[in-house]
């Protein structure tokens, strides 16, 4: 859902909603913030271009109605990381981050997966982002990755020929007043 998609339904519903697909950059964020689309601001280090492409998107939402968090669905450690440490210099985040880390079976960090306390993981603490990388767990991985091919991450099994457009160059038109139609299974 883009931005104006987003627009129209908040007439529709009575619930915050967030976006980390919608809103990417900055020209984004501006837009978002003029047409009061998403209340949620997901930041994402891989698609904002960084900690501190996220943490100057933070800081420019810091006293304007869109609210800043994170996101960490399934990232391995050195992503896991970056998000990390993000969290960690962002002000006052509305939000915990949600993550699905949980669900890896293994990291190709040195160590393996980062271990949760609590139901949290910590900032790492050593020099740079404070992980290694296993290069003999990347190769193991590597090599996975060749014989297997790409994970469609972003595709759904029970509609092989949908595919996402990243930006969504297809906006709805504003000028259309009409209740978006309910979504059938």
């Amino acid at each position: 859902m883009g931005l104006e998609g987003a627009r129209q339904l908040r007439r529709y519903i009575d619930m915050p909603l967030a976006t980390n697909t919608a809103v990417l950059n900055f020209e984004q964020l501006g837009a978002n913030i003029h047409h009061r689309a998403f209340d949620v601001v997901l930041l994402d280090t891989t698609f904002w271009g960084g900690i501190r492409a996220c943490n100057q998107g933070s800081r420019r939402m810091r006293d304007l109605p869109a609210r800043r968090d994170r996101s960490f669905l399934r990232r391995l450690g050195i992503q896991l990381a970056t998000m990390l440490h993000l969290g960690a210099v962002l002000p006052n985040l509305t939000y915990a981050a949600d993550a699905h880390y949980h669900h890896l079976v293994d990291d190709i960090i040195v160590g393996g997966k980062l271990a949760y306390r609590n139901g949290a993981i910590a900032v790492p603490d050593r020099a740079g982002l404070g992980i290694s990388l296993d290069r003999d767990k990347l190769e193991q991985y590597a090599t996975l990755y060749r014989r297997l091919g790409s994970y469609p991450y972003d595709r759904d099994p029970g509609r092989p020929a949908w595919y996402p457009m990243v930006p969504n160059q297809n906006w709805a038109d504003p000028a259309d007043e009409r209740p978006p139609p309910r979504m059938t299974t």
